[in-house]
């Protein structure tokens, strides 16, 4: 009797400890470490870094060796012109070759044609042989190149990582450009500044860049996934490019959650970014009394704040239904009313404090809707979605500096305050779509 209750007991005590089992609550995952567990994520992370780097080093050469061979602003222009132009337009059609082959395939082409590019302006500069000429082909065949690696490096993330640690991956990565971007330059005029007589630091320059570029096109080489996608969802070969970038653009259009965030992502780049690069600087010169030192904390802060905001949305959950449609409204709100402030302020830290405070809003939410869209967009679409975003995002700029700069130079209060209130009626605007809601749950459904 006394066994058959003591073993009632223990059944009673072993169930109890199972229903504890059961209910006790498993350790939440760490995203950023699980990116970081993956072997191909760390290389490609090794890789990115090491070309970011190097491009900070040809962005500070470039422009001082065509000054220095010239003395001449319309020089300059033509050499960036010549870079910025093919790869606008040819950033659907890499979108689509992308698709069609794979994202590392077309990086690791786009590694080798560049290494060979910045090393031909390396041998060149050191014999002594360089010339305008050189220059323009050196640009237009930058340009023409990053048409295809943009998208393919803002698809290949995806198809390293899973859906549920992609934001922390996206972190990373769009975190070390932001860091690099932030301490490159500063290295790069360093080094050119030490050989100011000569054109030695210049390529020495362009020959670091060409090494982090033959780096990264090993480790693109190492990795074993960023590729093909399995063959029963590959892009058909008989659907020619054009085919396939008018379906990337038919996607878009049908799906109006995702065409609400392209053109939140294109307002602010117009509205805003624009007019942020070219005030800056004009209210750095005319109105704070540091001057150029004033026009390098400001960018800085906003560098810094960037930074901080892809960290901290890749630590932070996502947020979800009605706290991220609140949040993009009032951030939206927010730009726009620090911006008109900014018009009416002159004092450098209150200025510096406001830069900062964008930069973290611009970074947290900008990853956030990133991240979003690649989990919207079918894998097969991937790389002609990241071409327009790129082309909603990059393409927008220059034609909104071009008119920031006929308002700043007439009433630069005009053009900080202009720019934001139209940022805060389209703030308003977009509190009443109903796209809006649908974006905002699908993120939900995604948590």
């Amino acid at each position: 009797m006394e066994t058959t209750k003591s073993l009632q007991m223990q059944k009673t005590e072993f169930s109890v400890d199972a229903d504890y089992q059961k209910t006790e609550p498993k350790p939440k995952e760490n995203a950023v470490l699980n990116v970081l567990s993956l072997r191909d994520f760390r290389l490609l992370f090794v890789g990115v870094s090491t070309s970011l780097l190097g491009d900070q080093f040809a962005l500070i050469a470039t422009p001082w060796l065509v000054l220095q061979l010239t003395g001449d602003p319309l020089a300059l222009g033509i050499v960036l012109a010549l870079e910025g132009i093919p790869r606008a337009l040819f950033m659907l059609f890499g979108g689509a070759i992308t698709d069609r082959f794979s994202p590392r395939i077309v990086m690791l082409a786009s590694d080798i044609v560049r290494f060979v590019l910045t090393t031909l302006m390396t041998i060149v500069i050191f014999t002594g042989a360089v010339q305008m000429w050189m220059l323009y082909a050196f640009g237009l065949g930058f340009g023409l190149v990053a048409g295809f690696a943009v998208p393919a490096g803002n698809s290949i993330v995806p198809r390293l990582v899973k859906e549920k640690d992609l934001q922390a991956g996206n972190s990373i990565i769009m975190g070390v450009g932001q860091l690099v971007g932030f301490i490159g330059p500063v290295v790069a005029g360093v080094l050119i500044g030490q050989f100011s007589q000569s054109f030695l630091g210049i390529g020495l320059a362009f020959g670091i860049d060409a090494a982090t570029f033959a780096v990264s096109a090993v480790v693109l080489g190492l990795m074993r996934s960023g590729g093909k996608l399995p063959s029963s969802t590959e892009v058909p070969d008989k659907e020619n490019i054009w085919a396939a970038i008018a379906a990337g653009l038919k996607y878009l259009w049908n799906d109006e959650a995702l065409r609400l965030i392209f053109l939140v992502i294109a307002a602010v780049n117009f509205l805003f970014v624009g007019p942020i690069l070219v005030g800056v600087p004009v209210l750095a010169d005319q109105r704070l009394a540091e001057g150029a030192l004033a026009f390098g904390l400001l960018m800085s802060g906003f560098a810094g704040g960037n930074l901080g905001g892809f960290l901290l949305a890749g630590a932070l959950p996502r947020p979800s239904g009605r706290t991220i449609r609140l949040l993009l409204i009032a951030l939206l709100a927010v730009f726009g009313i620090a911006m008109g402030v900014m018009g009416f302020i002159n004092l450098t830290w209150i200025d510096f404090g406001l830069m900062l405070l964008l930069g973290l809003g611009t970074g947290y939410i900008t990853l956030i809707l990133f991240t979003w869209i690649q989990t919207r967009t079918p894998q097969t679409m991937l790389g002609r979605m990241m071409s327009l975003l790129m082309l909603a995002s990059a393409g927008l700029i220059p034609v909104s500096q071009a008119i920031s700069g006929a308002v700043g130079a007439w009433n630069l209060t005009l053009l900080l305050v202009s720019a934001g209130g139209m940022i805060v009626v389209f703030s308003i605007w977009i509190t009443f779509q109903p796209a809006l809601v649908t974006f905002s749950e699908s993120l939900s459904t995604n948590n």
